[in-house]
């Protein structure tokens, strides 16, 4: 049962929001943050999928998608 695949869908906001996340968590002591060294492999998981399908991410205008993004997944007031 631990072997079997989790497929989970966001949207490119998401993702994109999400990998930047991911990217500044990793850049603190994990743990500090996440008090199970578990957790790690599958935030490490995450972000290197995330990396490796995000082309944004490597994007001349990266900063302004991200904000953009950011501003389309905040709720309304």
């Amino acid at each position: 049962m631990g072997d079997r695949q989790v497929t989970i869908k966001l949207t490119s906001d998401e993702a994109l929001v999400l990998s930047h996340w991911l990217e500044k968590l990793q850049m603190t002591d994990l743990s500090q943050v996440v008090d199970d060294p578990a957790v790690w492999a599958p935030i490490h998981r995450i972000a290197g999928t995330l990396d490796k399908t995000l082309p944004e991410l490597f994007a001349s205008d990266y900063d302004q998608r991200l904000e953009a993004a950011r501003q389309r997944l905040r709720p309304e007031d």
